[in-house]
């Protein structure tokens, strides 16, 4: 197939829609959703007395430059003695897409928004997620707000929970305020334009650092791979460009991940049950004391977050360049995250990566079910009204989320193979510098050092690991099924 007589952008989206009919996710609404979204109206909820008006506080997003579904807004305040008052306000889309209406029953069986490399199937109808119960500057939106009381070794003193309306001052993106954060650049005029937002975002900044730094001594994993998003020009793809950590993204995570957990423990505070997220304990850990041998770095025979994070932060500082490789292939070891439903004073197993017991997915509403019935339960609870859901539909909920983000994770990683196809199609022959990044029954994977690619080790797998260098020649690629395939040139 010569792809140069076709448009790049065109033909992703094909083999997109049908790699989600192929995982049994929904690529379009059905009519009956479509004839919702049209009746919609703005919830009574907004004269609500139990509702606070925190319009005028210093509320912005900080988002993908790109981003038209705004979930949350930050904002902090300086306390006595260093501490900080940070809030994070979460778009309320409970109020409007009720509990199995036809717009529920989409986001339900698709689980999530769906980023591929040509098109987004976003899970709730744009007229909602980019614009009812997206928060966009200089609206009045409804939401719910953690407010979390911060001491000055970024521990969490107190928490509360409730709902607000709040206004977006300021839309912000990643780079631009990484950058200013930095020193790399000018503030932006976004943050200008406000009185005394370059303050208070200087103060997010200084609270997260804290944040995320008691997290890593707690056991928290550095982790840092490489992401890698389709530039297109037009319809036809230029590159893949490489998606780096940075600064602003941090303050965001930080946030979040404290968010998380209040939420989930305000809910096991009123008996109510959860859906948790959970990141098991490793079970290829083996593999993992392996690799840090292979660094010279001796990891204990029993899983150990702190230990490994020491191991992982040592590695960062030694090689940044290559850490990204390592990170991956730690990755793959940990295992997947899951769903799983819990009642208070419930022992679901925490999670391994974060290094935090208690945790849900709640900050995403407009792009995770998880974190739409998550806020259902929340709603519930602050009104004082019974739990939506019983423990055991929570169950079938969360085995089926897990199930839905892993087939819409395979989605996105076919189509990111198809474009990845499509790009090397021009360079069969040529040989290139790769790492291991999985190795099963179903096959040996590489990724290469130069361009973010990945494909399957066709020749000369034999005995390779997850970690293992070598070098590769492409082969063959196939851009409708998304096959890029490596032999290793160091082996006949």
């Amino acid at each position: 197939m010569n792809s140069n007589k076709n448009h790049h952008r065109a033909i992703l989206q094909s083999i997109a829609h049908r790699a989600m009919l192929e995982r049994d996710l929904l690529p379009d609404f059905s009519a009956a959703a479509l004839a919702e979204i049209d009746r919609i109206q703005t919830p009574t909820e907004m004269d609500n007395g139990l509702v606070r008006d925190q319009r005028e506080a210093l509320w912005c997003s900080i988002d993908n430059d790109d981003s038209r579904d705004l979930d949350q807004l930050t904002v902090a305040k300086s306390l006595p003695e260093g501490k900080v008052i940070m809030k994070v306000a979460i778009a309320d889309v409970a109020a409007f897409v009720k509990k199995d209406s036809a717009i529920d029953d989409h986001a339900r069986i698709n689980t999530t928004s769906v980023y591929t490399a040509a098109e987004m199937f976003p899970m709730l109808p744009e007229k909602l997620s980019t614009d009812l119960t997206s928060l966009n500057p200089n609206e009045d939106r409804l939401a719910l707000v953690v407010e979390m009381e911060i001491a000055v070794d970024g521990s969490l003193l107190n928490s509360e929970v409730y709902a607000a309306r709040v206004r977006n001052h300021a839309k912000l993106a990643y780079n631009s305020i990484a950058a200013w954060l930095d020193g790399s650049r000018t503030i932006p005029d976004a943050v200008s334009a406000i009185p005394g937002l370059d303050e208070n975002l200087r103060l997010q900044d200084k609270t997260a650092q804290s944040m995320k730094t008691l997290r890593h001594n707690h056991g928290a994993l550095s982790l840092e791979t490489i992401q890698a998003r389709p530039v297109f020009d037009g319809d036809q793809m230029q590159s893949l460009e490489i998606e780096e950590p940075n600064r602003a993204k941090q303050i965001i995570e930080d946030f979040m991940i404290a968010a998380n957990g209040v939420t989930a423990r305000y809910l096991a505070a009123r008996k109510f049950p959860s859906i948790r997220r959970v990141v098991r304990t490793p079970k290829r850990w083996e593999r993992i004391v392996e690799i840090a041998a292979d660094y010279k770095y001796s990891l204990p025979p029993d899983p150990d977050s702190k230990a490994l994070e020491a191991f992982l932060s040592k590695q960062k500082d030694a090689d940044p360049l290559r850490f990204p490789d390592l990170s991956l292939a730690v990755i793959k070891l940990l295992g997947n995250g899951e769903y799983v439903a819990e009642l208070p004073n419930g022992d679901a197993p925490g999670h391994f990566g974060l290094a935090v017991k208690d945790y849900s997915h709640s900050t995403a509403p407009n792009r995770r079910y998880p974190d739409l019935l998550t806020q259902r339960l929340l709603k519930a609870a602050l009104n004082g009204e019974p739990a939506p859901y019983s423990k055991d539909q929570l169950d079938e909920l969360a085995t089926h989320c897990t199930e839905a983000e892993d087939a819409a994770n395979k989605v996105e990683r076919r189509v990111e193979k198809s474009a990845a196809a499509l790009l090397l199609e021009s360079k069969i022959g040529q040989q290139f510098d790769a790492i291991v990044t999985g190795a099963s029954e179903k096959g040996t994977w590489a990724r290469l050092l130069t361009i973010p690619v990945e494909g399957k080790l066709v020749k000369g797998f034999e005995g390779m690991d997850v970690g293992q260098r070598l070098r590769v020649q492409l082969i063959s690629v196939d851009i409708q099924q998304g096959f890029i395939d490596f032999k290793n040139v160091n082996r006949s």
